[in-house]
């Protein structure tokens, strides 16, 4: 049996190997899915998503005058298997990403694009696990963490970080967003 509907929340998001910590960039994420029941305890599951990824830093009261934004938007399409059990969910699959338009400034000040410049890159491998429930016989509640695979910069740099099998700058995100089935 197909299902459908609409999910739609805020994100938190870092850059690994971007040499600032923590997931203080906000970004919105929200989109469509259609599902489909494989047995009576799992399903597979495929979403068009938009999705704001990024990192960020702001001066502080610990001298630190730093100022640092990343955007990078995309259109995601992730897979998911899901294990149903009563009203949780529980799933993991890949997501391929396709970056639509970025903004990246340093010290109050637009970095420019130049050929030489270490653009993101237009295509975006993630991995994504998550756990799910249904709040109502409609409504329900997520959160996943959607991390990268392959570097998401045109070339490496200082402070790139190991993964998976090379270096580079990664996407990290949490999500918890609500969704409504509609089918």
């Amino acid at each position: 049996q197909f299902h459908g509907g609409i999910t739609a929340c805020l994100s938190a998001s870092q850059v690994a190997g971007d040499s600032y910590s923590g997931y203080n960039k906000a970004g919105l994420f929200f989109g469509g899915y259609v599902s489909l029941d494989i047995t009576e305890k799992s399903m597979l599951q495929m979403e068009l998503t938009y999705f704001q990824k990024g990192s960020r830093v702001n001066p502080d009261s610990t001298n630190n005058y730093n100022q640092y934004k990343f955007r990078a938007n995309y259109i995601e399409l992730p897979v998911f298997y899901k294990y149903k059990a009563g009203k949780f969910r529980i799933f993991a699959g890949p997501s391929m990403g396709f970056l639509i338009g970025h903004y990246e400034e340093a010290d109050y000040q637009q970095i420019d694009i130049t050929p030489n410049y270490n653009k993101p890159a237009s295509l975006t491998l993630q991995l994504n696990l998550g756990m799910g429930f249904y709040i109502t016989e409609k409504l329900g509640a997520e959160i996943r963490t959607n991390n990268s695979i392959l570097n998401i910069r045109s070339r490496n740099a200082t402070g790139d970080v190991f993964r998976f099998w090379t270096y580079g700058q990664f996407h990290d995100v949490l999500v918890i967003s609500l969704f409504y089935r509609i089918r």
